[in-house]
């Protein structure tokens, strides 16, 4: 096939890492990925916080509702939206819609990223927003979208299965 549908096709979540840690390329070429990403208007209405910390990690798994494997992976990458520099061009649908679909768009480069470098690495949505601000000391105006580790991975996990084909794509004449 070629190498982007490849990495699409293969990619699953990791939640068994390694303590190795990522060399220095590899963070820079993972950040640019996440740089790159689409978003609406050119806006950018994200921020990434890298946690290399080991106590920070553990707290954002304390935050994530006990997701410990989170602390366990090298690095954790917290995906942060910014609603007012949507609001600015596309005001409320900007605020609540489009900063969090293009902050997403940014965690999946990174997700395709990391798995093309034979990284690991799990998208996390599950966690309490206060919880992450304060660990992160985030502003009111900062939104935490998505927590993802890191790191190699062991990934024992199996894939998980896709909805079938019939029943999500619906083509109009």
């Amino acid at each position: 096939m070629n190498p982007v549908i490849d990495a699409i096709l293969a990619r699953r979540s990791c939640r068994d890492f390694t303590a190795e840690a990522l060399p220095p390329d590899h963070v820079e070429l993972l950040k640019e990925a996440l740089r790159w990403a689409p978003s609406a208007g050119n806006r950018q209405p994200w921020r990434f916080v890298l946690v290399w910390d080991r106590g920070t990690r553990v707290r954002l798994g304390e935050a994530a509702y006990g997701q410990m494997f989170i602390a366990e992976a090298p690095l954790v990458v917290v995906a942060v939206a910014l609603p007012e520099v949507s609001a600015g061009r596309y005001g409320d649908r900007g605020r609540a819609l489009y900063c969090l679909q293009d902050t997403a768009a940014a965690v999946q480069n990174l997700l395709l990223a990391a798995h093309s470098l034979g990284y690991g690495s799990c998208w996390v949505g599950a966690f309490d927003e206060g919880g992450v601000r304060r660990v992160l000391g985030l502003g009111a105006d900062e939104r935490p979208v998505a927590l993802v580790p890191v790191g190699k991975g062991t990934c024992t996990e199996e894939r998980a299965d896709r909805v079938a084909p019939k029943k999500i794509f619906h083509e109009l004449p």
